[in-house]
């Protein structure tokens, strides 16, 4: 067999392009076809595919399900790399090797028992421009809006270095000064600074330009669609939700990822990786955690335990910790799709601990991180950081340059991709490792129906009584979560019996509604000396059927959400 090392294109030290991140991944699909399979999901309008890997024993054959993708905003590139080293963790595991830090009877089931599907980079266009000329980038650069919107900045580069960086321009109405004690580090202006003074604007000329005014660089300033907005659940129109597009799934991404999820109801976990914070965020994006599903809230807390011990992360409610704005969520986001209308445990993963590693309090609720550390010391700090531990990526020289539009500027200053959008490159393998720890628990969750008993007993005059139980031995039960349990694709578990060769069924029906079968997670509020008890229903059902005549019986079991399980045995023979 292959060496799977041998296939690799460095992805654990490195951000691929596309044309590497293509390669990397048809050379794992070539290289392993019984359980590994490459498909796009969309083609974006530079015409680069939007990569889906699916790996799995008969990857075809539908069973529980979990999701994993990156990237969908562009300068976040290390959820790539962390989807790619978790697919090669995974091929790993499906060719024999040991399946991450599982124990060896959990990867066993979850061989057969288990699909994964890996969107490595949802932004492919935007991901491209961000590597090639590192200006900064929301999800793709396209700009298709309609009427005349005033002036905005167009990001590019203007001085022919091949690079879209940082202008700052010398202005007495200034917000920034230059750091005394840093070179070219620039500080928000004090009281007490007595210049000179600047304005910092991206590298780029202004559209639509009155020759005067200079137009705020707002972080969509020339990208119409946010794709993380542009999802069908909760969308709201600009201006109410900034970066949504012209209408749900306009995007060939975005509709690419639906179209998807929708012909398969067995995705049971979502988790999407971002940057940067070192948080998960969970549901609800809408409502408290009082409005929670109490059986997902229980799955909830498991999944926040093993974030803390895998990952050091915390895990923090999308609407109480994570709103830009009190009480105003966001809206038409990819995560709360998966979990409010695809029924899957929808999680974000924040990757990059950056204001733990730079020497911060993590302040709680955690969006107060982005918003506090803004100040002379905190920035000062950063630099520090920057220089000690990432090889003083970030802050770099300016250039004079004579700009078409606002005259004498200087050029160059920041380069935040490694070390604040994403990690130095020499901590990239440990953030890989210690997520797929993490994704590999989460998909561990899965229901595990199974046939767990079929006999046979000889009765008189050429009849037979086929006996037969069925289980979830899985921790979730057979709809997933407790807020999906209504949905149409949560259909209650049925068995079919289909009897061969001459065999027949004895006056009973061939298919029987099971209803759904629990799994044996979600306790977690009786597990303790003060109440100890197992709660809940059986997860477990007894069937039987009369036969005639000799043949081969054939037991089936499967509901939408599961996909199917069969048992057979021979009668009268």
């Amino acid at each position: 067999m292959t060496s799977i090392d041998s296939l690799s294109l460095g992805f654990r030290e490195q951000f691929l392009n596309h044309s590497q991140l293509s390669e990397q991944l048809q050379r794992w699909a070539q290289a392993f076809p019984q359980f590994a399979r490459l498909q796009s999901l969309a083609v974006s309008e530079e015409g680069r595919e939007v990569w889906l890997l699916t790996i799995g024993k008969e990857p075809e054959r539908k069973r529980p399900a979990a999701w994993l993708d990156g990237n969908i905003h562009a300068s976040e590139l290390c959820g790539s790399s962390v989807c790619l080293a978790i697919a090669e963790d995974l091929l790993r595991g499906f060719a024999g090797e040991a399946l991450g830090d599982l124990p060896a009877h959990v990867a066993s089931w979850m061989r057969a028992g288990v699909l994964f599907h890996i969107a490595p980079r949802l932004s492919p266009d935007g991901a491209e421009r961000v590597l090639s000329q590192r200006h900064f980038v929301r999800s793709n650069h396209r700009d298709h809006r309609l009427g005349n919107h005033g002036p905005y900045w167009r990001h590019q580069d203007v001085d022919g270095d091949g690079l879209s960086l940082l202008m700052r321009v010398k202005d007495a109405t200034g917000d920034f000064v230059q750091s005394r004690d840093v070179p070219n580090l620039m500080l928000p202006r004090t009281v007490e600074d007595e210049g000179p003074f600047y304005r910092v604007y991206p590298e780029g000329t202004i559209e639509r330009w009155d020759g005067f005014s200079v137009p705020r660089a707002h972080y969509l300033c020339d990208t119409q669609t946010d794709l993380n907005r542009n999802f069908p659940t909760d969308w709201r129109a600009e201006p109410e939700q900034a970066g949504a597009g012209p209408y749900p799934m306009s995007e060939p991404e975005s509709r690419g990822v639906v179209a998807f999820a929708a012909r398969n109801p067995n995705i049971f976990a979502w988790l999407s990786l971002h940057t940067f914070g070192g948080v998960y965020i969970r549901p609800l994006n809408d409502k408290p955690d009082s409005k929670l599903d109490p059986h997902d809230a229980a799955v909830f807390r498991l999944l926040e335990t093993w974030a803390k011990e895998f990952a050091g992360y915390p895990t923090v409610s999308g609407f109480t910790e994570f709103t830009y704005e009190p009480d105003k969520p966001l809206h038409g986001d990819l995560a709360n799709y998966a979990y409010v209308d695809r029924g899957a445990i929808g999680l974000v993963c924040e990757l990059w601990d950056f204001w733990k590693q730079v020497g911060f309090e993590v302040k709680r609720p955690f969006i107060k991180n982005y918003e506090d550390y803004c100040g002379p010391a905190a920035i000062t700090q950063i630099a520090a950081w920057d220089r000690d531990h990432n090889g003083g990526r970030m802050i770099g020289a300016w250039r004079p340059f004579e700009h078409p539009q606002l005259g004498a500027v200087e050029i160059g200053g920041y380069d935040p991709l490694v070390g604040v959008w994403n990690p130095p490159l020499s901590r990239l393998n440990e953030l890989c490792k210690a997520q797929s720890s993490f994704f590999l628990r989460l998909a561990a969750l899965a229901p595990r129906i199974v046939i767990s008993s079929l006999e046979l007993r000889t009765l008189d005059e050429g009849l037979s009584l086929v006996s037969a139980e069925v289980e979830n031995q899985g921790f979730l039960p057979s709809y997933f979560l407790g807020s999906a349990k209504q949905r149409s694709f949560s259909d209650p578990v049925r068995a079919s019996a289909l009897a061969s060769d001459g065999l027949l069924l004895e006056g009973h029906e061939s298919v029987r509604e099971l209803g759904h079968l629990p799994g044996w997670g979600g306790n977690d509020r009786s597990t303790t000396p003060v109440l100890l008890r197992s709660t809940g229903e059986s997860p477990r059902r007894k069937l039987s059927w009369v036969v005639r005549g000799k043949g081969e019986f054939t037991l089936t079991v499967e509901n939408t959400r599961t996909g199917k399980v069969s048992r057979s045995l021979r009668v009268g023979e």
